[in-house]
């Protein structure tokens, strides 16, 4: 698949696609910019809900791939959290299918797959195939949304990267993100690879750095083309001095989902 000429980031105000308003366009990418509040330092940019079905098959036109970011990205009542992940998903879709667009790069989490036990030193690391094991109502959200991408790939032939992405943050804040952080170097690799991958019908991968506490397989990541640079073990001593190891019998160091498998979960990341 060669480079898409135009990407609509969706959630373009938030976390991620700040950085990636950055780090994108030298791949080759012209983005056109999406969120529910103005994006700053750009006033093209479109402000839309995603409950304004018009508005987003109007922003979706003539795009050549979306990459999808908007939604609620912590944990948070039920009703919000499928209001716009799981109705404003559909919605996107929707917009997909009818202007044609061939790709879309979905931000999944970890979350997706939370509950899932951590593995032991010298045990495999955990593939992309696991099954569903969401940890909160946004994990929960996660599934569906890669259910559905799977849905229209398999009934309206849209392909679809699903990314697990960890942590994306310019550098780890916990001992925990030691094996999820996701440089934003590498999460701008990590989307031009699946913006310009060959056929990738369905593909769910995990999003993450290199790092040397690595507890998931970048297998399918690396199958795209992703070749991740950065490795969160430079920020370990200081961390690790910080905040001490984790307790053995601590979520953070049971399940892939960390604390938000205790209960009740925290209302962030």
């Amino acid at each position: 698949m060669t480079a898409p000429r135009t990407v609509l980031l969706t959630g373009a105000a938030g976390g991620i696609g700040t950085l990636m308003r950055e780090l994108l366009p030298p791949y080759g990418h012209e983005l056109r910019l999406l969120d529910a509040v103005p994006v700053p330092g750009a006033p093209d940019a479109i402000v839309a809900d995603l409950a304004d079905r018009a508005a987003l098959r109007e922003a979706v036109r003539g795009v050549d791939a979306v990459v999808h970011l908007a939604g609620i990205s912590l944990e948070s009542d039920f009703d919000r959290i499928v209001a716009a992940n799981v109705t404003g998903l559909h919605h996107l879709y929707e917009a997909v299918r009818e202007e044609g667009v061939r790709r879309v790069v979905f931000a999944s989490s970890n979350h997706a797959v939370g509950f899932t036990p951590l593995p032991r030193e010298g045990e495999p690391l955990l593939p992309a195939d696991v099954p569903h094991r969401p940890d909160t109502f946004y994990g929960l959200s996660k599934c569906f949304g890669e259910d559905l991408a799977q849905l229209y790939w398999d009934r309206h032939g849209v392909e679809t990267v699903s990314l697990r992405i960890g942590s994306c943050y310019p550098a780890p804040t916990t001992v925990r993100m030691l094996s999820l952080w996701l440089s934003p170097g590498d999460c701008a690799r990590l989307l031009h690879a699946s913006l310009t991958a060959g056929s990738v019908g369905h593909t769910v991968a995990y999003g993450s750095s290199a790092n040397t506490r690595l507890r998931w397989d970048l297998s399918t990541a690396r199958a795209l083309g992703y070749a991740p640079q950065d490795d969160a073990e430079v920020f370990a001593a200081e961390l690790l001095a910080e905040q001490g190891p984790l307790p053995e019998d601590s979520p953070d160091a049971l399940y892939l989902g960390g604390r938000f498998c205790g209960d009740p979960p925290p209302p962030s990341r």
